[in-house]
């Protein structure tokens, strides 16, 4: 098996993007030394979809693309997860949000919003299946593995945050 990966500069730190034949696999908040060594497979740099996906993060980052269109390797997930994962690609768009608890409704399983905080956590594409996006109720950040800095952000970026509340936001804490 080969899979084809690609590294890229962001305003949140390295991003590493690891896609197999049918679209991206993997989606890091790290460099490829800490990401690549997890794959038994033959890795090929900055070819295919990997190298897509880099382009349109970076054409993301600089405001100049909303949507992404590469394809998704949804195969390796199941369940609720996967139910969880593709709602929350399918419905929730570039500039707005949603709780964790309207996103388990939104997945058919109100009863399941502390089981989507722990999908959220685990969503191996970050930023195409755009966990950022899932607030706590109240419209609290909520939680993100590559840190609240990171996901005020994104959330800047998107225009969900104002700058400026963003600004004072950082003083208080």
């Amino acid at each position: 098996m080969s899979l084809s990966w690609s590294v890229l500069a962001s305003p949140v730190g390295p991003l590493t993007v690891v896609a197999g034949a049918s679209g991206v696999r993997q989606i890091a908040f790290a460099g490829p030394e800490e990401v690549l060594g997890e794959y038994d497979a033959e890795l090929v740099r900055d070819t295919g979809v990997a190298a897509e996906t880099a382009r349109q993060l970076d054409e993301y980052f600089a405001r100049r693309r909303r949507e992404f269109d590469v394809p998704i390797e949804w195969e390796p997930m199941q369940g609720l997860r996967l139910h969880v994962l593709r709602t929350l690609f399918e419905l929730v768009p570039f500039g707005e949000a949603v709780s964790y608890k309207r996103l388990a409704e939104l997945s058919g399983r109100p009863e399941a919003s502390r089981a989507v905080g722990t999908i959220m956590g685990n969503n191996p594409i970050p930023l195409i299946v755009p966990c950022h996006r899932v607030l706590a109720s109240g419209g609290g950040l909520g939680g993100f593995g590559p840190g609240l800095e990171a996901k005020r952000k994104l959330l800047v970026l998107e225009g969900i945050i104002e700058p400026s509340l963003l600004e004072l936001d950082l003083l208080e804490s």
